[in-house]
């Protein structure tokens, strides 16, 4: 989180007004591991983070998008309110997945607070990037072995930069997106109530008031 707040502060030095924020930055960890601030890894470099980089960035973003990378992986996730940080049990992808659940929560609660900007997220596909390749064993091998059958990061990029530029979608707010058309995610991922209740809990985490876009 000091290393968000790091960049929060300057890029609001350098940008009087920013016209598109991609929180695209995730990774999948084998095992749990915690940051020098005591948070589980998955947790906040997915979500954590780009919650936090959003909400001091806020009065650069109106006018803007705030577009984040979330996948089709968070329908295997689970998100317990209890249990935010893993320490009950630990299963990288079910933690990937919830981290992704997350990401969806954040942009439909994010639409509702904040109007004066556009929050949409967005499945990339299967890209073939470092992903996974962080870890040795089972994903590094997956990553490896599968990559050919892989999207292309231009691909997999293409949702982000049609909501960024694309008149079509100027007007979307809220949605989860897949090959830019928008898609139906699970049901916990359209719980209002939880999503706002997500959003309480990680304004704790990550330091900032709860009452953050009221």
């Amino acid at each position: 989180m000091s290393e968000v707040r790091e960049l929060a502060g300057v890029l609001a030095e350098r940008y009087p007004q920013i016209d598109v924020l991609a929180n695209n930055a995730g990774a999948l960890f084998a095992s749990r591991q915690e940051t020098s601030e005591g948070l589980e890894r998955t947790f906040a470099l997915n979500h954590l983070a780009p919650f936090l980089l959003t909400n001091l960035l806020r009065d650069r973003l109106a006018g803007g998008h705030v577009i984040t990378t979330a996948s089709d992986a968070h329908r295997s996730g689970r998100l317990s309110l209890e249990d935010l940080q893993s320490e009950r049990s630990y299963s990288a992808m079910r933690v990937y997945g919830t981290t992704k659940l997350c990401n969806i929560l954040f942009t439909r609660e994010l639409a509702r607070r904040a109007p004066e900007l556009r929050a949409n997220c967005f499945h990339p596909g299967v890209v073939r990037t470092g992903f996974g390749k962080n870890e040795n064993g089972i994903w590094k091998l997956l990553t490896t072995v599968g990559a050919p059958f892989f999207r292309s990061p231009e691909r997999g990029a293409r949702s982000l930069v049609w909501l960024a530029l694309s008149e079509a979608a100027a007007e979307l707010d809220g949605e989860y997106l897949e090959d830019e058309k928008v898609a139906v995610p699970s049901r916990q991922a359209r719980d209002d109530a939880l999503a706002r209740e997500l959003w309480e809990r990680s304004a704790a985490l990550a330091g900032l008031p709860s009452d953050t876009y009221t």
